[in-house]
């Protein structure tokens, strides 16, 4: 698959630049996606949720009334869950939500998430740009000449870039990742996918690395 490579104005370079096919033109795998992004956003929570038990609820230790003769139920402490104010019968512990999760089945959900974006025309080739200062309208007017300004996109930088981050962090429909830390999950929360020139090199290195471990 061949696109044209685009600069930040807009306008084509006159370049173009195939798209490996292994990467980008698999027949997509829904179950290693669903796995992968199962296994993200498991990974977003926290787990520090936490109830008191009987034995954390400060309160009297005392016997509140006598074993028999009241015609009622025994009761040997206020902090029983049975009572107001008591601890908790079975309340959430912190915990780990992750999981395992094979590499080959982490990268075929890349590879299938690419192929997707690849098959809906949502990818951009952009050539490498640099920012001389974070400046959040450079990169609103980047948005504007590549005709995206209302679409959700993804930029994919060969590198991290403080200033593109900078720029970028202030508008909500704009994300910045390198080409080694991407991910099912945000490649197709994007509506668009705008890879710099210099990512695609990258990202075939990336898989490549994969393949042979």
């Amino acid at each position: 698959m061949e696109l044209n490579v685009l600069n930040i104005q807009g306008q084509e370079t006159g370049r173009k630049v195939t798209l490996d096919d292994q990467i980008f033109g698999i027949e997509p795998n829904d179950h290693s996606i669903y796995l992968d992004v199962k296994q993200y956003m498991a990974n977003q929570r926290q787990g520090t949720h936490k109830s008191k038990e009987r034995g954390e609820v400060s309160g009297s230790t005392r016997k509140i009334k006598r074993q028999k003769g009241t015609g009622t139920a025994r009761a040997g402490s206020v902090k029983s869950p049975v009572f107001r104010g008591g601890g908790t019968i079975f309340g959430p512990r912190p915990r780990d939500y992750g999981f395992k999760l094979n590499k080959k089945v982490k990268q075929l959900a890349r590879k299938s998430a690419l192929s997707y974006k690849a098959k809906e025309d949502g990818i951009l080739v952009l050539e490498d740009f640099k920012l001389e200062a974070p400046k959040t309208r450079e990169m609103v007017a980047i948005k504007d000449n590549l005709k995206i300004a209302d679409k959700k996109s993804l930029f994919v930088l060969p590198e991290e870039n403080i200033n593109i981050y900078l720029s970028s962090r202030n508008l909500q429909d704009v994300s910045v990742i390198t080409a080694s830390d991407l991910n099912t999950y945000q490649i197709l929360n994007a509506k668009t996918l705008v890879i710099l020139e210099g990512s695609l090199k990258k990202i075939e290195e990336v898989f490549k690395v994969k393949e042979t471990e």
